[in-house]
């Protein structure tokens, strides 16, 4: 297992797809509470209340897309998701330039926005299980961190400087045209998709809905792995409104030196999705998500002892190395365990429901901690989130799963 190998044409233009999809969004990072913190000169409860509105109600209305997308081709709904968040996030700018923008625009946006990216990403995830072997689903996905970390690491600085030399709504114009982009490129995968089964049913039926989770909490390895990634993601991203308020309000950083430290680490993250199949090759799947997920919750902390000036620029950039690092291995390995151990026609409810369970997880800590930093200031909100980082290891599981497949991991899934 090399990441040079040749995956075909089809995997090419998807990956051209994600990749420009994915600038498009680096370019974009932090967009909205840049504009709410710096256009509707928003506080941190309301910076941190977009954040949460968005994925809350956006996971929500999600919950029957999983289904939905299961029982129809999948190139087609990406199409459909990639326009639609393009519309949306074009009609910010739109307002903008009317004098209309308000927050309640920024809160529907985000809602659009969020549900269609857990549809897209379940069509996506289904999609690549059907195009590519199993032996290589490390590698495609392991192409798709590193191509995530890579934008990453160019988009925020780019984005910050083109937010202070042409204004705030630059990079949500440059985000909604990659989604145009990435359609065109789905689009350009060509051949025909086999029609699901199941297509003939009338309606989606209330089991239907519940079918993803079912399937992950009966899992004996998914189901710690579910609860591991929606407890940690929530914690390291409820730092994120907060970080904004206490580097661009607090602290004087400029916008631009915003973008760079996120941007400077994300080298980690590349580097980390490069050796992630060789790591899993030389120490098995369930070791290397062990200990990479375990690490990963060692360095949120550090970040609540920023300072501004140099010193702060230079502790962020250390601490999300580090993070970015682990994250960079963890993350293809669980993608591609979740996808070796889902079958063929439950992927898109299973990666709806993971999808859908994260969003929600998020938006109600992100909601918690904005009122927590209210109370007691943003950089007390960030340190009480690594604190509690620390207890997450815990929640890994202990032993491995038998091979999916197996008499052994049928009889532990039906348990």
């Amino acid at each position: 297992m090399t990441g040079r190998r040749a995956l075909g044409r089809p995997f090419g233009w998807l990956w051209a797809s994600y990749a420009v999809s994915a600038y498009g969004t680096s370019l974009g990072f932090g967009a909205f509470p840049l504009m709410a913190v710096l256009v509707l000169d928003s506080g941190p409860a309301q910076v941190a209340a977009l954040a949460a509105v968005g994925r809350a109600v956006g996971a929500l209305v999600a919950v029957p897309l999983g289904p939905w997308v299961e029982f129809r081709r999948k190139r087609p709904v990406m199409v459909a998701m990639d326009l639609t968040r393009f519309a949306a996030l074009l009609s910010v700018p739109a307002a903008y330039a009317l004098g209309r923008l308000g927050f309640a625009q920024l809160l529907v946006v985000s809602v659009v926005v969020a549900a269609a990216d857990i549809a897209f990403r379940a069509a996506s995830g289904a999609y690549l299980k059907a195009l590519v072997p199993p032996e290589d689903l490390l590698v495609a996905n392991s192409r798709f961190e590193s191509t995530t970390w890579t934008a990453t690491m160019v988009g925020p600085p780019v984005g910050g400087a083109a937010i202070g030399l042409f204004g705030p709504v630059t990079t949500l114009v440059a985000d909604a045209v990659s989604y145009l982009l990435s359609a065109l490129g789905i689009r350009a995968i060509g051949g025909t998709e086999p029609r699901p089964e199941g297509t003939g049913a009338p309606r989606l039926r209330a089991g239907d809905l519940a079918e993803g989770w079912r399937r992950i909490l009966a899992h004996p390895v998914l189901r710690p792995l579910f609860f591991n990634s929606i407890v940690v993601n929530g914690l390291i991203m409820v730092s994120s409104p907060l970080l904004a308020v206490l580097l661009l309000r607090d602290l004087g950083f400029a916008p631009w030196q915003y973008g760079l430290v996120f941007a400077v680490p994300c080298v980690g993250g590349l580097i980390g999705s490069r050796v992630a199949h060789r790591l899993v090759a030389r120490f098995g799947q369930h070791r290397v998500m062990l200990v990479s997920g375990a690490l990963r919750a060692c360095w949120p902390i550090g970040l609540a002892f920023v300072q501004p000036g140099v010193p702060g620029i230079v502790l962020i950039i250390a601490v999300q190395l580090g993070l970015v690092t682990c994250c960079g291995v963890f993350n293809p390995v669980l993608a591609t365990y979740r996808l070796d151990h889902t079958d063929p026609g439950r992927v898109a409810r299973t990666l709806t429901a993971w999808s859908v369970g994260s969003s929600a997880a998020i938006a109600a800590l992100t909601a918690l901690w904005g009122l927590l930093a209210a109370v007691t200031g943003p950089r007390t909100a960030i340190a009480a989130a690594g604190v509690l980082l620390l207890a997450t290891p815990l929640l890994l599981p202990r032993r491995e799963n038998a091979p999916p497949g197996t008499k052994e991991e049928e009889a532990a899934t039906l348990a």
